[in-house]
């Protein structure tokens, strides 16, 4: 009986000790997670950079790498012009107006106003690659030009004008520098420092100051889903694939930017 009592008093003496040491265990576990709460992540610092929030003192590009000479989006810049039903082709007068701006565009795929901080630092950079040969546009205002010519609309076809500017693609990341430091740092990244998925495109210019690119007319084969998608939209501006990339029942003939009149 004596014995029993003793194995008794034993196991309460462990379970007080287990008791004691749990608390000191749950304090080390939460010195880490204390610790990296008030770091900024890299979805935080680019959403901070984006609305040039008061928290920052500063936020910068820096650039990795440079792609000179890539094409942006392709745009219908000019209306349709319905042959649709005609046996002979069909000389059409077209009126358009051709842009390109500078575009700030994050890893998440939005885009930054030029007016913030990171604004002043993507002109910085951009003075790196303005040379003799390349002629960049470094700000966020619009280049343009305005053209009206005459061509030819196939027999049964739609066409319309399309355009895609061309511009250097500078890829990088961003570095925020924030008033008060987050766990003892001020300094984050986003991606990561050394990351390039955020991109700066500035777009590419003339010497006239208009800017450079691909100029094409497209013919689009009536009755056809292509044609179709574009007339029961009521001509309203949409995605469209890039030159000679329409399929059969699309023909692309570029226009050389020499023949243009600028208006």
């Amino acid at each position: 009986m004596a014995r029993t009592g003793r194995n008794g008093n034993h196991r309460s003496k462990k379970k007080r000790i287990t008791l004691t040491l749990a608390p000191i265990a749950a304090l080390g576990l939460a010195v880490p997670l204390m610790y990296s709460a008030g770091a900024a992540t890299p979805d935080e610092v680019s959403a901070d950079c984006s609305a040039d929030s008061d928290k920052l003192e500063n936020c910068e590009f820096v650039d990795v790498q440079v792609k000179r000479n890539s094409l942006g989006p392709n745009e219908r810049v000019t209306s349709v012009s319905d042959n649709c039903g005609s046996t002979s082709e069909a000389t059409k007068s077209f009126s358009g107006t051709a842009s390109a701006t500078r575009i700030i565009q994050l890893e998440n795929g939005s885009q930054v106003d030029g007016s913030t901080k990171l604004g002043s630092s993507v002109f910085e950079v951009g003075v790196k690659f303005l040379t003799l040969e390349i002629n960049i546009q470094r700000d966020d205002t619009t280049s343009s030009f305005s053209f009206t010519r005459s061509d030819t609309v196939k027999a049964d076809h739609i066409a319309f004008f399309m355009w895609s500017h061309k511009r250097s693609d500078v890829g990088g990341y961003l570095r925020a520098t924030y008033k008060e430091e987050q766990d003892g740092q001020k300094v984050f990244f986003s991606p990561s420092e050394g990351g390039n998925t955020v991109h700066v495109f500035y777009p590419q210019l003339l010497p006239s100051g208009t800017p450079d690119g691909r100029l094409w007319l497209r013919n689009v084969k009536c009755g056809t889903p292509e044609a179709d998608g574009i007339l029961n939209n009521q001509n309203s501006i949409r995605a469209e694939p890039g030159f000679g990339e329409g399929g059969d029942n699309v023909t692309d003939v570029e226009i050389p930017l020499s023949e243009i009149t600028v208006e």
